[in-house]
């Protein structure tokens, strides 16, 4: 009976769910290039995030009035979702992703400016860059990982950003 118990490899235990995500990615993914990762990973998230942004928001009386209009669109519920979901898992890597998405929305705005200066539509280059980095993505974790299915594509995609700021943060020595 115990020799059975000894073969079998045992799961850590862990004290928060952003541990056994971050242990999970590390199986997964950890043998890849995380440089790559990240710019694969950010890519999607500012594509994504500016289609988003650019979704109509609708112009309520009394934001206009207080000259607020412009600050208030579907890219801004977006990044409140984000951030809270990121700060329940972890609060100082979703300061990390918060200042992410800062360096984020102002080239989205600066895509906004080229746009009205008659460049190319946002949402052009939003969603070429969103459909290239998630195909260049899914080849990098088809490379150089286990293999990969659905669920870990998409554990990598929502919990990824901040796993790879943990490895940050572990570099430099900083608790999360």
């Amino acid at each position: 009976m115990k020799k059975k118990n000894a073969n079998r490899t045992q799961q850590p235990e862990f004290s928060r769910p952003v541990e056994k995500y971050f242990y999970e990615l590390d199986n997964t993914f950890a043998s890849g290039n995380k440089r790559l990762y990240a710019v694969c990973l950010a890519f999607p998230f500012f594509g994504v995030m500016g289609l988003i942004w650019m979704v109509p928001f609708p112009q309520f009386d009394f934001l206009v009035k207080l000259n607020m209009h412009t600050f208030l669109n579907w890219g801004s519920f977006f990044i409140a979702i984000t951030i809270y979901l990121y700060l329940k898992l972890s609060p100082t890597l979703s300061y990390a992703i918060l200042f992410s998405i800062a360096a984020m929305s102002f080239f989205i705005v600066q895509l906004e400016y080229v746009e009205r200066d008659g460049g190319p539509s946002v949402v052009l280059v939003c969603t070429l860059i969103s459909v290239i980095s998630l195909l260049a993505l899914w080849v990098l974790a088809k490379r150089e990982s286990k293999p990969v299915n659905g669920n870990d594509f998409i554990k990598l995609l929502t919990v990824g950003p901040i796993w790879l700021w943990s490895k940050v943060f572990d570099k430099l020595k900083i608790k999360y």
